[in-house]
Order: structure tokens, then sequence, then C-alpha cells
């Protein structure tokens, strides 16, 4: 069993400190690497799928979420307002309303539609102290978002797309959902009160679920204020779950908003508006895949993906020159030298780095590589050039494994 918070610590990815706060960890630079490397791809996986990234502020008017219910439905987990020259801000508790305001901000022909809009973008949470841990549950988060404004008929093709690239992001990360839940509302007033908003969106969801063959459990009380949602859940290896990935129809912000576009009719007609996050916030879903993978990184997403082992002070040269290829390709290269210690101690400490690059004399002479592979593999020397091109094609590839056969 892996905890994230002590794997965190012991690889250097992140830290917390009392005097930034609790629930406001820190990312270390091996750490900052994994969520760049993260977020790009995210980013790259988006603009294929016809979305376009946009920037809003992490602060608006108390009066935006007024308009979109998160004041009067969500106010407990929000920071108090701040007073700036008279008006209250608050720190957002979602994306959602920005990207609503953005929509509205521009007029809309059905011929745009589905317009996916996506953002990496900071958000805050007022967590009790009680419930804070790691990366799992904190107060600043950086959230996957994207928000997808169509009409009735493309919403069921818009979510299995969703649900597709999902998978794909799952494949690609080794990570496997433990099942996926159709979250409703419960009893109590923290739910919008739209008996036949709530019946559309739950069917058009189930809908899918059914199409795209996906078994599912439905869940009460789990569903968004403002409508329900398919959630994936993930297991860390206590068998604890957690919701990485959600996919939301909502009819309620856009009727709050006074959202439209032009039909072919002429006339103003309401968009659907679906949320969709693909990993959730980055910093629970790099959590999970520490745990899922005990700090051993797909090679794609690891801080290093080549340690360059020379045997002697002789083969260095030749290991900064292939350590300077490395980074010419765009590859993560570590060299440890000698000066680390025997060959044996330092082919332990890199246990975690996918691929290990030994130099020796004979290696040297020709240009070679001996290469070991982090799953204990081992490859007669071969031409550097050949293996750096092999470990190219695997990461480019997001491949979850280390040398095809």
């Amino acid at each position: 069993m892996h905890d994230h918070r002590k794997l965190g610590r012991e690889l250097d990815l992140f830290d917390t400190d009392p005097l930034i706060g609790a629930g406001l960890p820190y990312w270390l630079p091996d750490g900052a690497v994994v969520r760049h490397t993260l977020e790009e791809y995210i980013r790259t996986a988006e603009r294929r799928a016809g979305y376009r990234h946009v920037y809003s502020p992490v602060l608006g008017k108390r009066e935006l979420y007024e308009i979109s219910g998160h004041w009067s439905h969500y106010s407990d987990d929000m920071f108090p307002p701040m007073d700036l020259s008279g008006e209250q801000v608050v720190l957002r508790p979602s994306l959602c309303p920005h990207h609503a305001v953005i929509y509205r901000s521009r007029s809309h022909s059905y011929r745009e539609l589905p317009l996916r809009m996506a953002e990496l973008g900071g958000m805050y949470r007022s967590e009790l102290s009680g419930v804070l841990g790691g990366l799992t549950r904190v107060r600043a988060i950086q959230l996957n978002d994207a928000h997808i404004f169509c009409t009735l008929d493309q919403v069921a093709e818009e979510v299995q797309a969703a649900l597709e690239l999902i998978r794909r992001a799952y494949r690609a990360l080794g990570v496997r959902p433990a099942r996926y839940r159709l979250s409703l509302p419960g009893p109590g007033g923290k739910y919008v009160a739209a008996p036949e908003m709530w019946q559309r969106s739950t069917a058009l969801l189930a809908e899918v679920l059914d199409r795209f063959g996906l078994p599912y459990e439905a869940a009460e009380g789990e569903a968004a204020f403002y409508g329900p949602k398919i959630d994936v859940q993930v297991a860390d290896s206590a068998g604890r779950e957690s919701t990485l990935s959600t996919v939301q129809v909502d009819f309620h912000q856009p009727a709050r908003f006074d959202l439209h576009y032009i039909g072919p009719d002429g006339a103003k007609h309401r968009p659907v508006m679906i949320h969709r996050s693909i990993i959730g916030s980055v910093e629970r879903a790099v959590a999970h895949l520490i745990e899922e993978h005990g700090g051993a990184f797909p090679a794609w997403l690891a801080p290093t993906q080549l340690a360059i082992l020379p045997v002697s002070e002789a083969e260095l040269p030749n290991a900064e020159a292939l350590a300077r290829r490395c980074t010419g390709l765009g590859l993560r290269a570590e060299i440890a030298g000698p000066e680390r210690g025997t060959l044996g101690a330092r082919i332990r400490e890199a246990r975690l780095v996918p691929y290990q690059a030994v130099i020796g004399a004979r290696e040297a002479a020709d240009d070679h590589v001996a290469l070991r592979l982090r799953d204990g593999r081992r490859h007669d020397p071969q031409s550097a050039d050949d293996v750096l091109a092999r470990i190219v094609a695997l990461v480019d590839a997001h491949s979850t494994g280390l040398w095809d056969q």
C-alpha cells in the first residue's frame, strides 16, 4: 500500500508548511514536472477534440455566484467575501459561472455549436481542517474543467465523446476506473427545485451510459446542486473510493444567465451546458497516480525519464554528450556519476526511473549504451541513437509500456 503523502515527500514531489497554511501544498521541481506534463497532455487532448482554451480570473463578484446559484446552495464551502471599493468579491469555488459569462459576451449561431470551452484554472474551497490531507483534499485547487454549450440534440453525442476522452486519458495514465456512478439528487434543500429539469437531464445521462455499454450504479445525494452527473470512481490500494472524472448536464445555469443562440429559424434558443472534467483536480489526479504506481510513473510522465550511468570518470564526457542529445529530443535525463557511489548503488537509487543507460569503456568507444529497464530487463549494448529514438517514440505515444516486444 502506497500513501501519496509519505511517498510524495520522500520523492521530493510536494510538501506543506504551516506558514503557508493547511490544505495549501507547494510543488517541488520534480512534482512540478509531473504536474506540467499532465496539464500539457490534457490541453493537447482537448485541442485535438475541438476545445478552445480560455483564462478567467479566480475572483468574482458575489452577485455572479448569486446568479449561478452557488451562493444559495454552496456558500458554506466558499471563502468569505472581501470588500473592495464597496463591492464584495469572493474566491471562486467553481469555474462554470465565469464560462457562462464568457459565452454570453458574444452572440452565437447554431452553426457554432457545440462550442467547447476549456480551462485549467484555479478555484478555492473552504474545506474544514479535519478533512484536509496531502493532495486529495486541499483548499487551492487546479481544476481541469470544460463546458460545452450545445443544442439538446447534441447532448448525448457530446457526453459520449467526453467519456471517450476520459477513457483514453486513463489508458495513458495507467489508471483503472473502479466503477461508474450516476449521481442523483437526494432529500434536502441543497438542490435546485426543478423536477422536470432533473428528469430530463438524468434520462440523457442514463441513455449515454447504456449506449456506451458501461455498467453503472445510481447514487442518491451525490449530484451537483444544479444537475445530475456521471462520476468516474477510482479506488486506492485500501479500497477507498474517490471521484476523479465527471460529466454533468446542466439546464439550470443557461437559464439563470439567460444564455441563448440564434437558431436556423432566426429566433433565440436556450443552449444546454455540459460540465466535463477529464482528470478533475490536478492535485487529486497526481495523488492517485503516486499511489497507483508507487512513484514509478509511466515513462512519458516521469520526472526523470533516463538515468545516465557512466561506470567511471573516464566516461563522463560521453554521459554529458548523451544528456545534451536527450535535452535536444525533449527527454528528461539526469547523469548519476561515480561520485554518487558504486554502479550498483546508483542503479538502486534510480530504481523508479524508467530507463537507465550504462556507459562503460566499450560503450563509450562505440557510442553505445547498455540499457536497463525499470522492470529489471536488460539489453545488450546498442547504438545510443537507436535507444533514444525508441524511447522518444514510446514517450510521444504516451505508452504505459517500457519497451515494445
